[in-house]
């Protein structure tokens, strides 16, 4: 037991290295850039793209995963009942009575409501368990070791912005530092520490620029299709079988889901995304019908008791 507790606490040691190292080259590339190669002409563009990188990445990092609600966990009689069944087809039926009262459509590989065993709760739609953060994080795209975290709901749109912003500022200092480059290599460049700063500025920034843009391309198509990473790898399955296209509804509704509706906020780092994570709409709306608590909204909206437990308005 100690000894698992120990390597679990290196390992959360250990998985902050990469980001350690983000952050050294760049506190490194503004030393080089303001102190050593001291650009007057471009410092202050040079800090806007510095500034929204910086609290982009900050907020990739340490925005927390947001996990399912208490409604989509079992209760207690709930989960008695689960337990003290041994026949997998009636714990099956069990999960199935369950999902019937939560906005769930999506299924296992299998057709089987999906559980997740260690967190004890009924996985939303797009909801997957990270077993680097050990929690089911609504709508999980991936767990980035760059950011240290899971990139899911609660951070997806922190994440693209942040691919986009370390771009520019990659693409900045390769532009800027460009004239200087040349004199490097034609031998004008004065003997000195700035000489070698401009050569890895130029390097580094490039390298990173390309790998950037071919990640923040293959971001971009995913949004515009409504597709996390990992429903891109594996279509997220319905009653009527898998379909990649599921949640894809339209590319400006797709966009809104993670920018918002106010266009002037999409490219500041504050939570505008649409919904809390638990629902989301889907192509072919008559696969709603199929459950048949789900099948009128305004059965969820205006419940007549009032009560929390049939209120889709929570959900969406």
């Amino acid at each position: 037991m100690a000894l698992s507790r120990g390597l679990r606490c290196c390992q959360r040691v250990f998985s902050w290295i990469p980001v350690l190292i983000i952050t050294a080259v760049v506190l490194w590339s503004y030393y080089a850039y303001v102190f050593e190669l001291c650009l007057l002409a471009y410092l202050l563009l040079f800090h806007v793209c510095f500034v929204m990188f910086s609290w982009t990445y900050w907020k990739s990092i340490f925005t927390p995963p947001a996990s399912p609600c208490k409604k989509f966990q079992l209760s207690y009689s709930d989960k008695q009942r689960y337990e003290m069944e041994d026949r997998p087809d009636a714990q099956k039926q069990i999960l199935v009575e369950i999902a019937k009262k939560l906005p769930i459509f999506t299924r296992a590989q299998s057709g089987a409501i999906r559980f997740c065993d260690r967190c004890q709760v009924l996985k939303p739609d797009r909801c997957h368990h990270c077993s680097v953060c050990e929690m089911c994080v609504l709508k999980m795209d991936h767990h980035c070791p760059w950011v240290n975290n899971c990139v899911g709901f609660s951070n997806y749109k922190f994440f693209l912005l942040f691919l986009a912003y370390s771009m520019m500022y990659c693409i900045f200092i390769a532009a800027t530092v460009f004239q200087y480059f040349l004199k490097f290599w034609e031998g004008v460049l004065p003997n000195g520490p700035a000489k070698f700063h401009v050569l890895f500025l130029m390097f580094v920034a490039l390298m990173f620029f390309v790998s950037l843009m071919f990640l923040f391309g293959y971001h971009c198509w995913l949004v515009a299709k409504n597709r996390s990473t990992l429903e891109a790898f594996s279509a997220p399955v319905f009653a009527n079988g898998p379909d990649k296209n599921g949640f894809n509804v339209g590319t400006r509704r797709n966009l809104e889901q993670v920018f918002g509706e106010n266009r002037r906020l999409w490219f500041i780092p504050v939570f505008t995304s649409q919904g809390n994570g638990h629902y989301f709409a889907l192509k072919n709306r008559s696969s709603e019908s199929q459950n048949p608590l789900l099948a009128n909204e305004d059965m969820w909206e205006e419940s007549d008791d009032g009560s929390e437990e049939g209120s889709l308005g929570e959900f969406i």
